[in-house]
């Protein structure tokens, strides 16, 4: 459910968007012929997206941007808040603004944080409605604070570590087996600082990205199934068995490289997590308008306590058996940002001893009627 919030045209989004409304209510539409060309062509171009309606509240013309938003359908306004301020500007004359929220998908926490403004363009009844969306601002003023705290503390040990095997190495100068061991150690050090920064970078593009503006169809199985080849090899040095099972074939829209990379992760995690010879189970299926991917594995599992924080960033639930895996403690972070900017979301079923199941999902695509297509 969507809702307004009041807000100043002074906030950062605000700032250089000032002139637009103005400059849209200096062009007009033909009454005759629909809408200017002048004025779709203004709307096209300016840095916001936008929709014009009749008197009778028809849409005439919408952005392609429009789509991702679900705020039209059948040439028609479907959102109660937005069509109230509509109204407002009719019974009033006047410009209106607001803060409108909108879910990314029927499920998840994901929101887009929309700056709307409805202007008046003629005595005629008809309104442009201009939408900035400054959702990435706001999640990013807010993630890249706990961002830098986080990491300085997690880079400090792989750092402080190498170090401190650096000075072992030049005071072992005349010992061939004790440098061998400290370089060994060495190497796995800078494995795990190297992997540490690219789970940073990844993060780091997930949250400058909307997957959601210029979404591509993606072919489920097919993503799947390369998820499973990157991490063919980790399963066979360890004799566990990945197994797909496909209920029936399911797409979504979005970014492909960031599902593949949120799969991986589910994929690779039931794999370091599992002892040797057993079996990680992967299903595809959809039901009710959402599509499910879920992967479980017969692991170590997870205690009840640390459920609620498994999805946080560089949290461990055994730091221990994280160095002996390699995690980075973003994994599952990295997840969690995927699923919420696909629209979906991500739940864990554990139990110690007893195995987990991580289940991925997202929105499927709206299916358009016939007459839709057209």
């Amino acid at each position: 459910m969507a809702w307004l919030k009041s807000r100043s045209p002074k906030g950062d989004v605000a700032r250089g968007q000032q002139g637009h409304d103005a400059a849209v209510a200096n062009y007009g539409v033909d009454q005759t012929d629909g809408l200017s060309e002048s004025l779709s062509q203004l709307l096209t171009n300016i840095d916001a997206e936008s929709i014009v309606l009749t008197q009778s509240e028809g849409v005439i013309m919408s952005t392609s941007g429009i789509e991702t938003y679900k705020l039209v359908r059948d040439g028609r306004l479907t959102n109660e808040s937005l069509l109230m301020l509509v109204r407002a500007v009719r019974r009033f004359g006047k410009r209106q603004e607001a803060t409108l929220e909108l879910p990314r998908g029927p499920i998840g926490s994901g929101t887009h944080d929309l700056l709307v403004r409805v202007i008046p363009l003629d005595t005629f009844g008809t309104i442009a409605i201009l939408i900035f969306d400054d959702s990435e601002m706001r999640r990013l003023d807010s993630i890249r604070r706990d961002f830098v705290a986080n990491i300085s503390h997690e880079l400090k040990t792989p750092i402080g570590a190498l170090s401190i095997l650096s000075e072992a190495v030049l005071g072992a100068a005349d010992d061939p087996e004790a440098i061998a061991k400290f370089a060994s150690r060495m190497q796995t050090e800078s494995k795990r600082l190297s992997d540490l920064v690219q789970e940073i970078i990844n993060l780091s593009r997930l949250q400058d990205e909307d997957p959601l503006k210029n979404a591509q169809d993606i072919e489920l199985r097919e993503v799947i199934q390369e998820a499973i080849d990157q991490s063919q090899m980790r399963a066979d040095s360890r004799n566990i068995e990945v197994i797909l099972s496909v209920q029936n074939d399911c797409s979504i829209k979005g970014d492909r490289s960031q599902v593949l990379m949120a799969i991986s992760n589910l994929i690779e995690n039931a794999i370091n997590y599992s002892p040797e010879k057993t079996r990680v189970a992967i299903t595809l299926r959809s039901q009710n308008g959402l599509v499910e991917i879920s992967v479980t594995d017969q692991g170590i599992g997870i205690p009840e306590k640390d459920l609620e924080r498994i999805f946080e960033r560089f949290y461990r639930v055994d730091p221990a058996r994280s160095r002996l895996t390699g995690g980075t403690g973003l994994g599952l972070s990295i997840v969690k940002h995927v699923a919420t900017n696909h629209g979906g979301d991500v739940s864990v079923w554990s139990v110690a001893g007893a195995g987990s199941t991580f289940t991925l999902r997202f929105p499927e695509p709206l299916q358009l009627t016939a007459a839709e297509a057209m």
